[in-house]
């Protein structure tokens, strides 16, 4: 037990050492501390410890032959880079991202029907993947005054976590604890409030399974049965860091957009939460196509696999 508390404290010491020195750091900068992070878990570490292989073989099965193995290898190397990013610009998100600010940073599209179902009384949810980075969205809606209950999964290191929920809650945010938070989700909901939430996470065997980049996903029901139940609105949006040579500005700029609006009253039938999964799941796939290299392809997202015919008949014998 003291063994854990000292490594907790020591990774949190390493953590707000890097928040120093990532405070003031210029993009130039940002871009060589990330490419050499890539190049260590690309190149020099051995690649059972990156996961490179996973991510190689999602690609593979999510494009098929579209991408050379070279390209395939850039792709993954593109990704560290930018989640390396995606670390460096949370930092550093108290610095720049202000609502007076905030069209020097972001490009919006297809912003109108996101703000009509924000304004139409009904609950929303803001629903992203493990793309991009997906934090700017929480922070743009937060400077905007569109408070939202951030569903997620608390940090094993309490003191990080801390740390990520301060940060998280500063612009009017609530953070609510993806296991046992259900009552919190339903109160907000209840009260026409929002939430946020990621809709990539493999959900196990039990998992409705949906077609992502062509193969079947173990997805989340409770996403889809949260929207019909309380009758809300699903907006599919995602933060696209655009290229740094596309802008003037002294930070980095995204693209902030919304791919799909899925309103639950639409899914009437008796498949409404496969048919609206598999909607959302769709979404999700074509943002990530528009820069594969910014999803977190590490991520065993098709890990489950559906029930064979054998097992689906046992478990209703049982």
């Amino acid at each position: 037990m003291q063994w854990l508390r000292f490594r907790r404290r020591l990774e949190y010491v390493a953590f707000r050492a890097l928040i120093g020195a990532a405070y003031w750091m210029p993009v130039w900068l940002q871009r060589i501390i990330a490419w050499s992070f890539a190049v260590l878990l690309c190149r020099v570490l051995p690649k059972k410890l990156t996961r490179y292989e996973v991510a190689r073989d999602n690609i593979r099965q999510a494009f098929g032959d579209e991408f050379s193995e070279e390209k395939i290898d850039q792709m993954i190397f593109g990704m560290w880079q930018h989640l390396v990013r995606v670390v460096i610009e949370v930092v550093q998100f108290p610095r720049f991202v202000r609502l007076e600010n905030m069209y020097n940073i972001v490009e919006f599209r297809n912003k109108n029907p996101v703000v009509k179902a924000l304004c139409s009384g009904r609950p929303v949810i803001m629903l992203g993947g493990h793309f991009g980075n997906w934090e700017t969205s929480i922070a743009a809606f937060g400077e905007f005054g569109f408070p939202i209950g951030v569903v997620a999964r608390p940090l094993d290191n309490p003191l990080l976590d801390e740390w990520f929920r301060k940060f998280r809650e500063h612009t009017g945010h609530v953070m609510i604890d993806k296991k046992g938070g259900g009552p919190q989700m339903v109160e907000r909901l209840n009260n026409g409030q929002h939430l946020a939430m990621l809709g990539d996470q493999d959900a196990g065997r039990k998992g409705v399974f949906v077609d992502f980049f062509g193969r079947p996903a173990s997805t989340f029901k409770s996403i889809a049965l949260l929207a019909l139940q309380h009758d809300a609105i699903i907006c599919v949006g995602y933060a696209l860091r655009l290229p740094d040579d596309t802008h003037d500005s002294s930070w980095v700029k995204y693209e902030l957009g919304c791919e799909d609006v899925l309103d639950s009253r639409d899914f009437t039938s008796a498949d409404a939460i496969p048919e609206l999964t598999q909607q959302y799941s769709a979404a999700l796939e074509r943002a990530i196509r528009r820069a594969p290299e910014q999803y977190f392809w590490v991520h065993r997202r098709w890990k489950s696999q559906p029930l064979s015919k054998a097992e689906r008949q046992e478990r209703r014998a049982a």
